[in-house]
Protein backbone atom coordinates (compact mmCIF):
# COMPACT_ATOMS: atom_id res chain seq x y z
CA UNK A 1 0.00 0.00 0.00
CA UNK A 2 1.31 3.97 -0.56
CA UNK A 3 1.29 6.08 1.72
CA UNK A 4 0.56 9.85 0.84
CA UNK A 5 4.07 11.10 1.28
CA UNK A 6 5.04 8.34 -1.20
CA UNK A 7 2.34 8.77 -3.71
CA UNK A 8 2.95 12.82 -2.94
CA UNK A 9 6.71 12.35 -4.02
CA UNK A 10 6.06 10.10 -7.00
CA UNK A 11 3.97 13.20 -7.83
CA UNK A 12 6.63 16.19 -7.33
CA UNK A 13 8.63 14.27 -10.06
CA UNK A 14 5.90 13.58 -12.13
CA UNK A 15 5.64 17.41 -12.84
CA UNK A 16 9.31 18.00 -12.39
CA UNK A 17 9.26 19.55 -8.92
CA UNK A 18 12.16 18.41 -7.71
CA UNK A 19 13.06 21.54 -5.71
CA UNK A 20 11.42 21.80 -2.43
CA UNK A 21 11.70 25.42 -1.20
CA UNK A 22 11.17 25.44 2.32
CA UNK A 23 12.08 26.07 6.30
CA UNK A 24 11.24 23.49 8.46
CA UNK A 25 9.23 23.65 11.01
CA UNK A 26 7.56 20.43 13.09
CA UNK A 27 4.48 19.92 11.40
CA UNK A 28 6.19 18.96 7.97
CA UNK A 29 8.54 16.65 9.51
CA UNK A 30 6.23 14.06 8.24
CA UNK A 31 6.67 15.09 5.36
CA UNK A 32 10.44 15.98 4.96
CA UNK A 33 12.28 12.95 7.05
CA UNK A 34 14.07 10.39 4.78
CA UNK A 35 13.40 12.73 1.60
CA UNK A 36 14.84 10.81 -1.11
CA UNK A 37 17.76 12.14 -2.49
CA UNK A 38 16.51 12.48 -6.28
CA UNK A 39 14.32 15.53 -4.03
CA UNK A 40 16.20 18.65 -3.08
CA UNK A 41 15.50 20.31 -0.22
CA UNK A 42 16.53 24.34 -0.74
CA UNK A 43 16.76 26.35 2.91
CA UNK A 44 15.50 29.56 3.20
CA UNK A 45 16.38 31.19 6.74
CA UNK A 46 12.91 32.99 6.66
CA UNK A 47 10.10 32.22 4.97
CA UNK A 48 9.52 36.02 2.74
CA UNK A 49 12.80 34.04 1.76
CA UNK A 50 11.51 30.98 0.65
CA UNK A 51 9.01 32.42 -1.16
CA UNK A 52 10.42 34.92 -2.92
CA UNK A 53 13.15 32.39 -4.17
CA UNK A 54 10.60 30.16 -5.45
CA UNK A 55 8.88 33.33 -6.99
CA UNK A 56 11.62 33.57 -9.13
CA UNK A 57 12.48 29.46 -9.95
CA UNK A 58 8.53 29.81 -10.99
CA UNK A 59 9.69 33.03 -13.25
CA UNK A 60 12.87 31.79 -14.75
CA UNK A 61 11.12 27.96 -15.34
CA UNK A 62 8.05 29.03 -16.60
CA UNK A 63 6.53 26.24 -14.55
CA UNK A 64 5.29 25.74 -10.92
CA UNK A 65 7.81 25.79 -7.93
CA UNK A 66 7.21 23.69 -4.68
CA UNK A 67 6.98 25.70 -1.26
CA UNK A 68 6.78 24.09 2.23
CA UNK A 69 5.40 26.21 4.97
CA UNK A 70 5.11 25.59 8.50
CA UNK A 71 1.39 26.24 10.12
CA UNK A 72 0.16 29.78 11.10
CA UNK A 73 3.76 31.14 11.73
CA UNK A 74 5.12 30.06 8.97
CA UNK A 75 1.92 31.10 6.41
CA UNK A 76 1.70 34.61 8.24
CA UNK A 77 5.68 35.37 7.67
CA UNK A 78 4.87 34.60 3.80
CA UNK A 79 1.78 36.29 3.08
CA UNK A 80 3.24 39.49 1.60
CA UNK A 81 6.02 37.30 -0.56
CA UNK A 82 3.02 35.27 -1.82
CA UNK A 83 1.22 38.46 -2.52
CA UNK A 84 4.23 39.31 -4.91
CA UNK A 85 4.28 36.04 -6.47
CA UNK A 86 0.38 36.61 -7.52
CA UNK A 87 0.77 40.15 -8.83
CA UNK A 88 4.02 38.66 -10.42
CA UNK A 89 1.67 35.97 -12.04
CA UNK A 90 4.57 33.09 -10.22
CA UNK A 91 2.70 29.84 -10.39
CA UNK A 92 3.74 28.23 -7.10
CA UNK A 93 2.42 24.96 -5.27
CA UNK A 94 2.30 25.68 -1.51
CA UNK A 95 1.26 23.00 0.89
CA UNK A 96 1.25 24.54 4.46
CA UNK A 97 1.43 21.82 7.78
CA UNK A 98 -1.18 21.68 9.97
CA UNK A 99 -1.29 20.38 13.12
CA UNK A 100 -2.39 16.42 13.77
CA UNK A 101 -5.73 15.85 12.61
CA UNK A 102 -6.72 13.68 15.41
CA UNK A 103 -6.87 16.30 17.97
CA UNK A 104 -7.26 19.63 15.52
CA UNK A 105 -10.80 20.00 17.09
CA UNK A 106 -8.89 21.05 20.50
CA UNK A 107 -7.04 24.01 19.25
CA UNK A 108 -3.86 22.16 20.03
CA UNK A 109 -0.12 24.16 20.17
CA UNK A 110 0.16 25.25 16.25
CA UNK A 111 -3.06 24.75 15.30
CA UNK A 112 -4.08 27.52 12.59
CA UNK A 113 -6.89 28.79 10.93
CA UNK A 114 -4.91 28.69 7.90
CA UNK A 115 -7.20 28.37 4.77
CA UNK A 116 -8.31 32.13 5.60
CA UNK A 117 -4.82 33.49 6.70
CA UNK A 118 -3.17 34.03 3.18
CA UNK A 119 -6.58 36.59 2.51
CA UNK A 120 -7.21 36.56 -1.31
CA UNK A 121 -3.70 36.26 -2.73
CA UNK A 122 -3.91 32.66 -3.74
CA UNK A 123 -5.22 31.66 -6.63
CA UNK A 124 -6.82 28.25 -4.59
CA UNK A 125 -7.11 27.21 -1.17
CA UNK A 126 -7.69 23.75 -0.13
CA UNK A 127 -7.38 21.33 2.92
CA UNK A 128 -7.94 18.34 1.96
CA UNK A 129 -11.21 16.27 3.85
CA UNK A 130 -9.47 12.88 3.92
CA UNK A 131 -5.79 12.35 3.91
CA UNK A 132 -6.63 9.89 0.72
CA UNK A 133 -7.21 13.14 -0.86
CA UNK A 134 -3.94 15.21 -0.48
CA UNK A 135 -2.19 14.05 -3.06
CA UNK A 136 -5.23 15.18 -5.85
CA UNK A 137 -5.49 18.22 -4.03
CA UNK A 138 -1.93 18.70 -4.61
CA UNK A 139 -2.31 17.39 -8.35
CA UNK A 140 -5.09 20.30 -8.43
CA UNK A 141 -2.98 22.81 -7.19
CA UNK A 142 -0.26 22.45 -9.61
CA UNK A 143 -3.12 22.59 -12.58
CA UNK A 144 -4.57 25.82 -10.82
CA UNK A 145 -1.22 27.78 -10.21
CA UNK A 146 -1.19 27.28 -14.16
CA UNK A 147 -3.87 28.30 -15.37
CA UNK A 148 -4.29 30.78 -13.35
CA UNK A 149 -0.67 32.13 -12.34
CA UNK A 150 -0.01 32.76 -8.70
CA UNK A 151 0.12 30.61 -5.64
CA UNK A 152 -2.14 27.37 -5.27
CA UNK A 153 -2.02 26.62 -1.17
CA UNK A 154 -2.99 22.79 0.16
CA UNK A 155 -2.97 22.95 3.77
CA UNK A 156 -2.20 19.34 5.27
CA UNK A 157 -2.62 18.07 8.60
CA UNK A 158 1.21 16.62 10.21
CA UNK A 159 -0.44 12.90 10.31
CA UNK A 160 -1.87 12.50 6.86
CA UNK A 161 1.29 12.22 5.13
CA UNK A 162 1.65 8.38 6.85
CA UNK A 163 -1.80 7.50 5.70
CA UNK A 164 -2.29 4.50 3.47
CA UNK A 165 -4.07 5.37 0.06
CA UNK A 166 -6.38 3.32 -1.54
CA UNK A 167 -5.85 3.32 -5.07
CA UNK A 168 -9.26 1.68 -6.22
CA UNK A 169 -10.27 5.50 -5.77
CA UNK A 170 -8.06 7.03 -7.89
CA UNK A 171 -7.27 11.00 -8.36
CA UNK A 172 -9.51 12.82 -8.65
CA UNK A 173 -7.68 15.46 -10.89
CA UNK A 174 -6.56 14.83 -14.48
CA UNK A 175 -2.98 14.41 -14.77
CA UNK A 176 -2.31 16.39 -17.96
CA UNK A 177 -3.90 20.17 -18.75
CA UNK A 178 -3.60 21.41 -21.90
CA UNK A 179 -4.61 25.09 -22.87
CA UNK A 180 -5.83 24.99 -26.46
CA UNK A 181 -6.93 28.92 -26.75
CA UNK A 182 -8.51 30.26 -29.89
CA UNK A 183 -7.33 27.49 -31.99
CA UNK A 184 -7.58 24.27 -30.86
CA UNK A 185 -3.87 22.89 -32.45
CA UNK A 186 -2.00 20.15 -30.98
CA UNK A 187 -4.54 19.04 -28.11
CA UNK A 188 -7.07 18.10 -30.81
CA UNK A 189 -4.19 15.91 -32.68
CA UNK A 190 -3.99 14.06 -29.09
CA UNK A 191 -7.74 14.08 -28.63
CA UNK A 192 -7.95 12.49 -32.13
CA UNK A 193 -4.99 10.13 -31.92
CA UNK A 194 -6.87 8.85 -28.49
CA UNK A 195 -10.33 8.44 -30.37
CA UNK A 196 -8.20 6.77 -33.72
CA UNK A 197 -6.31 4.15 -31.14
CA UNK A 198 -10.00 3.06 -29.42
CA UNK A 199 -11.27 0.12 -30.26
CA UNK A 200 -14.72 1.29 -28.51
CA UNK A 201 -14.98 5.01 -27.87
CA UNK A 202 -17.99 5.88 -25.69
CA UNK A 203 -19.27 9.80 -25.31
CA UNK A 204 -20.26 11.91 -22.38
CA UNK A 205 -22.01 15.17 -22.54
CA UNK A 206 -22.87 17.24 -19.92
CA UNK A 207 -24.60 20.76 -19.24
CA UNK A 208 -21.60 22.94 -20.81
CA UNK A 209 -22.31 21.61 -24.27
CA UNK A 210 -25.96 22.76 -24.47
CA UNK A 211 -25.63 24.78 -27.65
CA UNK A 212 -26.44 24.23 -31.19
CA UNK A 213 -23.14 24.58 -31.94
CA UNK A 214 -21.81 22.47 -29.87
CA UNK A 215 -24.80 19.82 -30.55
CA UNK A 216 -23.59 19.98 -34.07
CA UNK A 217 -20.27 19.49 -33.66
CA UNK A 218 -20.95 16.61 -31.02
CA UNK A 219 -23.12 14.38 -33.65
CA UNK A 220 -20.78 14.86 -36.73
CA UNK A 221 -18.00 13.32 -33.78
CA UNK A 222 -20.53 10.77 -32.43
CA UNK A 223 -21.21 9.74 -36.15
CA UNK A 224 -17.84 9.45 -37.00
CA UNK A 225 -16.68 7.35 -34.50
CA UNK A 226 -19.81 5.35 -34.60
CA UNK A 227 -20.39 5.53 -30.98
CA UNK A 228 -23.04 5.75 -28.23
CA UNK A 229 -23.56 9.41 -26.34
CA UNK A 230 -24.38 9.42 -22.90
CA UNK A 231 -26.05 12.58 -21.07
CA UNK A 232 -23.72 13.06 -17.69
CA UNK A 233 -25.71 12.17 -14.34
CA UNK A 234 -27.76 14.97 -12.67
CA UNK A 235 -27.56 17.08 -15.75
CA UNK A 236 -28.44 20.94 -15.27
CA UNK A 237 -28.86 20.80 -19.00
CA UNK A 238 -29.03 18.51 -21.75
CA UNK A 239 -25.56 18.20 -24.07
CA UNK A 240 -26.81 16.16 -26.93
CA UNK A 241 -29.98 15.91 -29.26
CA UNK A 242 -31.78 13.27 -26.76
CA UNK A 243 -33.94 12.20 -29.85
CA UNK A 244 -30.70 11.52 -31.91
CA UNK A 245 -30.63 7.28 -32.82
CA UNK A 246 -26.68 7.64 -31.06
CA UNK A 247 -28.05 8.86 -27.63
CA UNK A 248 -28.49 6.27 -25.43
CA UNK A 249 -29.21 7.84 -22.15
CA UNK A 250 -28.82 8.94 -18.60
CA UNK A 251 -25.35 7.88 -16.62
CA UNK A 252 -25.93 6.40 -13.52
CA UNK A 253 -25.07 7.57 -10.22
CA UNK A 254 -23.04 5.26 -8.48
CA UNK A 255 -20.23 3.50 -9.26
CA UNK A 256 -20.96 0.27 -9.67
CA UNK A 257 -24.02 0.88 -12.26
CA UNK A 258 -21.69 3.48 -13.89
CA UNK A 259 -19.21 0.42 -14.63
CA UNK A 260 -21.54 -1.70 -15.93
CA UNK A 261 -22.59 0.95 -18.25
CA UNK A 262 -19.29 1.83 -19.49
CA UNK A 263 -18.10 -1.74 -19.58
CA UNK A 264 -16.95 -2.76 -23.14
CA UNK A 265 -15.68 0.74 -23.70
CA UNK A 266 -11.77 1.38 -24.17
CA UNK A 267 -11.84 5.36 -23.77
CA UNK A 268 -14.72 8.25 -22.94
CA UNK A 269 -14.51 11.65 -24.26
CA UNK A 270 -16.60 13.74 -21.57
CA UNK A 271 -17.56 16.89 -23.38
CA UNK A 272 -19.24 20.00 -21.16
CA UNK A 273 -18.94 18.51 -18.23
CA UNK A 274 -16.74 16.97 -14.74
CA UNK A 275 -15.61 12.87 -14.96
CA UNK A 276 -17.94 11.57 -13.38
CA UNK A 277 -20.91 13.27 -11.31
CA UNK A 278 -22.09 10.32 -8.63
CA UNK A 279 -24.90 10.78 -6.08
CA UNK A 280 -24.56 8.06 -3.51
CA UNK A 281 -20.99 6.94 -2.68
CA UNK A 282 -19.92 3.24 -3.82
CA UNK A 283 -17.10 1.45 -2.73
CA UNK A 284 -14.70 0.51 -6.18
CA UNK A 285 -13.39 1.89 -8.82
CA UNK A 286 -14.67 4.66 -10.51
CA UNK A 287 -14.51 3.49 -14.11
CA UNK A 288 -14.22 -0.01 -15.88
CA UNK A 289 -10.40 -1.08 -15.13
CA UNK A 290 -8.08 -0.03 -18.11
CA UNK A 291 -10.63 2.97 -19.29
CA UNK A 292 -8.99 5.94 -20.34
CA UNK A 293 -10.78 9.61 -19.71
CA UNK A 294 -10.67 12.33 -21.68
CA UNK A 295 -12.31 15.51 -20.39
CA UNK A 296 -12.77 18.74 -22.86
CA UNK A 297 -14.42 21.75 -21.49
CA UNK A 298 -14.47 25.40 -21.13
CA UNK A 299 -14.95 25.76 -17.21
CA UNK A 300 -11.41 24.73 -15.51
CA UNK A 301 -13.12 23.99 -12.35
CA UNK A 302 -14.85 20.92 -14.42
CA UNK A 303 -11.24 19.88 -15.70
CA UNK A 304 -9.85 20.41 -12.33
CA UNK A 305 -11.83 18.13 -10.18
CA UNK A 306 -11.97 15.49 -13.06
CA UNK A 307 -10.74 11.60 -12.87
CA UNK A 308 -9.05 11.62 -16.16
CA UNK A 309 -5.58 11.02 -18.23
CA UNK A 310 -6.58 14.50 -20.08
CA UNK A 311 -8.23 17.22 -19.82
CA UNK A 312 -8.64 20.34 -22.31
CA UNK A 313 -9.36 23.47 -21.66
CA UNK A 314 -10.98 24.89 -24.82
CA UNK A 315 -14.83 25.52 -26.43
CA UNK A 316 -16.42 22.53 -26.99
CA UNK A 317 -18.32 23.16 -30.49
CA UNK A 318 -14.73 24.50 -32.13
CA UNK A 319 -12.75 21.63 -30.22
CA UNK A 320 -15.01 19.18 -31.15
CA UNK A 321 -15.82 19.94 -34.64
CA UNK A 322 -11.68 20.35 -35.02
CA UNK A 323 -11.19 16.45 -33.56
CA UNK A 324 -14.32 15.25 -35.66
CA UNK A 325 -12.49 16.41 -39.08
CA UNK A 326 -8.92 14.41 -37.80
CA UNK A 327 -10.63 11.28 -37.62
CA UNK A 328 -10.15 8.80 -40.15
CA UNK A 329 -13.43 6.93 -41.48
CA UNK A 330 -14.71 4.02 -39.45
CA UNK A 331 -16.94 1.59 -41.33
CA UNK A 332 -20.55 2.89 -40.20
CA UNK A 333 -22.84 0.88 -38.52
CA UNK A 334 -26.76 2.62 -38.76
CA UNK A 335 -27.73 3.22 -34.72
CA UNK A 336 -31.46 2.08 -34.77
CA UNK A 337 -33.68 4.62 -34.03
CA UNK A 338 -34.63 5.53 -30.00
CA UNK A 339 -38.61 4.24 -29.31
CA UNK A 340 -40.46 7.53 -28.82
CA UNK A 341 -41.63 8.43 -25.67
CA UNK A 342 -39.73 5.94 -23.74
CA UNK A 343 -41.71 4.07 -20.93
CA UNK A 344 -45.05 3.07 -21.39
CA UNK A 345 -47.71 2.91 -19.13
CA UNK A 346 -51.30 2.06 -19.66
CA UNK A 347 -53.83 4.38 -19.25
CA UNK A 348 -55.34 4.17 -15.27
CA UNK A 349 -58.29 2.03 -14.64
CA UNK A 350 -61.17 4.18 -13.66
CA UNK A 351 -60.50 5.56 -9.76
CA UNK A 352 -57.35 4.89 -10.15
CA UNK A 353 -54.40 6.99 -9.26
CA UNK A 354 -52.35 8.96 -12.01
CA UNK A 355 -48.74 8.28 -11.73
CA UNK A 356 -46.10 10.09 -12.90
CA UNK A 357 -45.24 8.21 -15.80
CA UNK A 358 -49.04 9.16 -16.96
CA UNK A 359 -48.26 12.70 -16.93
CA UNK A 360 -45.36 12.52 -18.76
CA UNK A 361 -46.64 10.09 -21.67
CA UNK A 362 -49.37 12.81 -21.76
CA UNK A 363 -47.33 15.21 -22.65
CA UNK A 364 -44.66 13.74 -24.39
CA UNK A 365 -47.46 13.12 -27.05
CA UNK A 366 -48.30 17.00 -27.02
CA UNK A 367 -45.27 19.17 -26.64
CA UNK A 368 -43.96 20.93 -29.09
CA UNK A 369 -39.63 20.20 -30.21
CA UNK A 370 -39.17 23.20 -29.03
CA UNK A 371 -40.43 23.63 -25.56
CA UNK A 372 -37.98 24.23 -22.88
CA UNK A 373 -38.45 21.53 -19.96
CA UNK A 374 -37.60 23.11 -16.76
CA UNK A 375 -37.08 19.68 -14.12
CA UNK A 376 -37.48 19.65 -10.53
CA UNK A 377 -38.66 16.00 -9.39
CA UNK A 378 -36.52 14.48 -8.09
CA UNK A 379 -38.38 11.13 -7.61
CA UNK A 380 -39.12 10.48 -10.75
CA UNK A 381 -36.27 12.79 -12.60
CA UNK A 382 -34.87 9.35 -14.55
CA UNK A 383 -38.45 8.29 -15.76
CA UNK A 384 -39.08 11.79 -16.85
CA UNK A 385 -35.30 11.49 -18.83
CA UNK A 386 -36.68 8.98 -20.57
CA UNK A 387 -40.03 9.66 -21.74
CA UNK A 388 -39.16 13.18 -22.15
CA UNK A 389 -35.78 13.93 -24.14
CA UNK A 390 -34.43 17.15 -25.14
CA UNK A 391 -35.05 17.95 -29.11
CA UNK A 392 -33.47 20.85 -29.19
CA UNK A 393 -30.60 23.42 -27.42
CA UNK A 394 -31.64 24.69 -23.85
CA UNK A 395 -34.57 21.83 -24.56
CA UNK A 396 -33.93 20.87 -20.65
CA UNK A 397 -33.07 22.80 -17.18
CA UNK A 398 -32.70 21.83 -13.81
CA UNK A 399 -30.51 22.72 -10.60
CA UNK A 400 -27.08 22.21 -11.21
CA UNK A 401 -26.41 22.13 -7.43
CA UNK A 402 -29.33 19.86 -6.02
CA UNK A 403 -30.50 22.15 -3.81
CA UNK A 404 -35.01 22.74 -4.26
CA UNK A 405 -36.79 25.96 -5.29
CA UNK A 406 -34.72 26.68 -8.40
CA UNK A 407 -37.32 25.19 -10.85
CA UNK A 408 -40.57 27.34 -10.46
CA UNK A 409 -39.13 31.25 -10.73
CA UNK A 410 -36.27 29.94 -13.24
CA UNK A 411 -39.20 28.59 -15.54
CA UNK A 412 -40.99 32.40 -15.14
CA UNK A 413 -37.05 34.10 -16.00
CA UNK A 414 -36.77 31.71 -18.88
CA UNK A 415 -40.01 32.67 -20.52
CA UNK A 416 -39.08 36.50 -20.07
CA UNK A 417 -35.77 35.95 -21.34
CA UNK A 418 -37.17 34.37 -24.58
CA UNK A 419 -41.00 34.63 -24.70
CA UNK A 420 -40.50 33.21 -28.22
CA UNK A 421 -40.09 29.30 -27.06
CA UNK A 422 -42.67 27.55 -24.72
CA UNK A 423 -42.04 26.98 -21.17
CA UNK A 424 -43.04 24.16 -19.10
CA UNK A 425 -42.11 23.57 -15.95
CA UNK A 426 -42.77 19.60 -14.08
CA UNK A 427 -41.87 20.30 -10.35
CA UNK A 428 -42.99 17.95 -7.28
CA UNK A 429 -45.01 19.75 -4.73
CA UNK A 430 -42.39 19.55 -2.39
CA UNK A 431 -40.00 21.39 -4.18
CA UNK A 432 -42.89 24.30 -5.76
CA UNK A 433 -43.15 25.44 -1.68
CA UNK A 434 -39.59 26.33 -1.19
CA UNK A 435 -40.34 28.73 -3.91
CA UNK A 436 -44.28 29.12 -4.31
CA UNK A 437 -43.94 33.30 -3.81
CA UNK A 438 -42.73 32.95 -7.27
CA UNK A 439 -46.04 31.96 -8.71
CA UNK A 440 -47.18 36.03 -8.21
CA UNK A 441 -43.69 37.45 -10.21
CA UNK A 442 -44.73 35.10 -13.04
CA UNK A 443 -48.23 36.48 -13.40
CA UNK A 444 -47.38 39.85 -12.25
CA UNK A 445 -44.78 40.17 -15.57
CA UNK A 446 -46.56 37.99 -17.68
CA UNK A 447 -44.75 34.95 -17.87
CA UNK A 448 -46.90 32.56 -19.81
CA UNK A 449 -45.11 29.34 -18.20
CA UNK A 450 -47.22 26.27 -18.11
CA UNK A 451 -46.42 24.60 -14.58
CA UNK A 452 -47.43 21.24 -13.51
CA UNK A 453 -47.23 20.55 -10.33
CA UNK A 454 -46.95 16.19 -9.03
CA UNK A 455 -48.72 16.39 -5.98
CA UNK A 456 -48.15 13.08 -3.59
CA UNK A 457 -48.33 15.26 -0.32
CA UNK A 458 -44.39 14.44 0.84
CA UNK A 459 -40.94 14.02 0.11
CA UNK A 460 -40.82 10.85 -1.61
CA UNK A 461 -37.24 11.20 -2.47
CA UNK A 462 -36.58 11.25 1.34
CA UNK A 463 -38.96 8.34 1.93
CA UNK A 464 -37.11 6.45 0.22
CA UNK A 465 -34.04 7.63 1.13
CA UNK A 466 -34.90 6.97 4.53
CA UNK A 467 -35.99 3.07 3.28
CA UNK A 468 -32.68 2.09 2.04
CA UNK A 469 -31.12 2.92 5.41
CA UNK A 470 -33.89 0.64 6.79
CA UNK A 471 -35.40 3.40 8.38
CA UNK A 472 -38.56 4.87 8.91
CA UNK A 473 -38.92 8.58 8.21
CA UNK A 474 -39.47 10.74 10.96
CA UNK A 475 -41.14 13.65 9.05
CA UNK A 476 -44.62 13.61 8.47
CA UNK A 477 -46.53 13.88 4.77
CA UNK A 478 -48.15 17.15 4.08
CA UNK A 479 -51.29 16.00 2.06
CA UNK A 480 -53.57 19.38 3.24
CA UNK A 481 -51.85 21.45 1.41
CA UNK A 482 -53.66 22.94 -1.24
CA UNK A 483 -50.94 23.97 -4.08
CA UNK A 484 -53.88 25.48 -7.09
CA UNK A 485 -55.05 27.32 -3.53
CA UNK A 486 -52.14 28.88 -2.54
CA UNK A 487 -51.27 29.60 -6.77
CA UNK A 488 -54.93 31.38 -6.87
CA UNK A 489 -53.93 33.53 -3.73
CA UNK A 490 -50.71 34.60 -5.51
CA UNK A 491 -52.68 35.38 -8.40
CA UNK A 492 -51.86 32.77 -10.77
CA UNK A 493 -54.57 30.67 -12.51
CA UNK A 494 -54.74 27.19 -11.60
CA UNK A 495 -56.82 24.22 -11.80
CA UNK A 496 -56.61 20.44 -9.44
CA UNK A 497 -56.85 17.69 -11.65
CA UNK A 498 -57.48 13.81 -10.43
CA UNK A 499 -58.07 11.67 -12.66
CA UNK A 500 -56.76 10.74 -16.41
CA UNK A 501 -59.63 12.02 -18.90
CA UNK A 502 -59.12 15.35 -17.10
CA UNK A 503 -55.15 15.27 -17.65
CA UNK A 504 -55.67 15.02 -21.27
CA UNK A 505 -58.49 17.37 -21.73
CA UNK A 506 -56.64 20.35 -20.07
CA UNK A 507 -52.90 19.38 -22.01
CA UNK A 508 -55.17 19.43 -25.13
CA UNK A 509 -57.00 22.86 -24.22
CA UNK A 510 -53.22 24.41 -22.92
CA UNK A 511 -50.32 23.24 -24.97
CA UNK A 512 -51.69 24.60 -28.29
CA UNK A 513 -51.86 28.00 -26.72
CA UNK A 514 -48.37 27.95 -25.18
CA UNK A 515 -46.03 29.90 -27.61
CA UNK A 516 -49.02 33.05 -27.04
CA UNK A 517 -49.50 32.69 -23.84
CA UNK A 518 -48.92 36.04 -21.34
CA UNK A 519 -50.33 34.37 -18.27
CA UNK A 520 -49.06 31.51 -15.88
CA UNK A 521 -51.49 28.39 -15.33
CA UNK A 522 -50.72 25.94 -12.68
CA UNK A 523 -52.05 22.37 -13.08
CA UNK A 524 -52.18 20.44 -9.63
CA UNK A 525 -51.81 16.70 -10.17
CA UNK A 526 -52.73 14.33 -7.97
CA UNK A 527 -50.26 11.50 -8.21
CA UNK A 528 -49.68 8.02 -6.71
CA UNK A 529 -46.12 7.99 -4.90
CA UNK A 530 -43.42 6.27 -6.14
CA UNK A 531 -42.65 2.75 -4.61
CA UNK A 532 -38.81 3.10 -5.68
CA UNK A 533 -35.97 5.57 -6.67
CA UNK A 534 -32.52 4.79 -8.31
CA UNK A 535 -30.71 7.39 -9.55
Amino acid sequence: MTTVREATWALLREYGMRRIFANPGSTEVAFLADLPDDLEFVLGLHEGSVVGLATGYAIATGAPAFVNLHTTAGLGNAVGALATARVNRAPLVVVVGQQDRRHLALEPFLAGQLDRLAGPYPVWVDQPVLAQDVPTAIRRAWHEAGQQRGPALVVVPMDDWYADLDPSLGLAAPSTVRRSGSAPGPAADEVARLLTDASAPVLVVGAGADDRASWDALVELAERLDAPVWQEAFGARAGFPQDHPRFAGHLPAGRSRLRAVLSGHDVALVVGTGAFRQYPYEPGPLVPVGMRVAVLSDDPAELHHSSAELAVLADPATFCAAVARLLPDRPLVPASARPAGGDVLDAPDDGAPLRAGHVFAALAARLPSDVVLVEETPSTRPQLHRMLPARQPRGFVSAAMGGLGFGLPAAAGLRLGDPSRPVVAVLGDGSSLYAIQGLWSAARYGCGVLYVILSNGRYAIMDRLAEKHGGKPPWPAFDEIDVAGLAGALGCPARRITDHPDLLAVLDEVVPTLADRTEPLLLDVRVATEPHFEP
